[in-house]
């Protein structure tokens, strides 16, 4: 097994720590990580601190963080500014929590349809295909769910329907 704190290659640290090496050129791009100096070879070197930073920026990620909360939460990373910390991480749950609530709204509208797309077997109109166009056709934006009424629609009565 390798020392981990002997030098590596990009193409090393990107393995080791589970990207690729483009992610690495781009993280250093964006400022998240910087290139060390060339060798007399041209070759950079990469050292166990570098591996620390990219394993800091996926845990974040892992943690719903974007790119640009991450290089905050790198400045921060001293340890020394937990007050800056902690209120990045209260918005960071509050988004989170507003996407469970959005998640769940979404999985009882689909289950409503899903129940009323099984109970109107064999009418002329799929009730999500309806609820799914009468949205498009009311300009509602897509981030909001609004509620549908999704039960079957009745049968035609036979007087306004005269056999062939």
């Amino acid at each position: 097994m390798k020392d981990p704190f002997e030098p590596m290659t990009i193409g090393a640290l990107a393995q080791a720590a589970g990207v690729n090496v483009e992610t690495i050129r781009f993280y250093q791009r964006r400022g998240l990580l910087r290139a060390p100096e060339r060798t007399e070879g041209r070759i950079r070197r990469y050292g166990a601190p570098a591996l620390g930073r990219l394993r800091f920026i996926k845990a974040a990620q892992r943690l719903g963080f974007s790119l640009d909360e991450v290089a905050e939460l790198l400045r921060l990373e001293d340890g020394t500014h937990c007050a800056e910390a902690s209120l990045l991480a209260a918005q960071k749950l509050r988004d989170v929590r507003e996407r469970l609530a959005d998640l769940q709204r979404m999985e009882a509208v689909l289950s409503r349809l899903l129940h009323a797309c099984q109970s109107s077997a064999g009418t002329v109109c799929c009730p999500l295909i309806e609820a799914l166009q009468e949205g498009a056709v009311d300009g509602q934006p897509s981030h909001e769910l609004r509620e549908v009424d999704v039960r079957p629609s009745p049968p035609p009565h036979p007087e306004n329907n005269p056999a062939p």
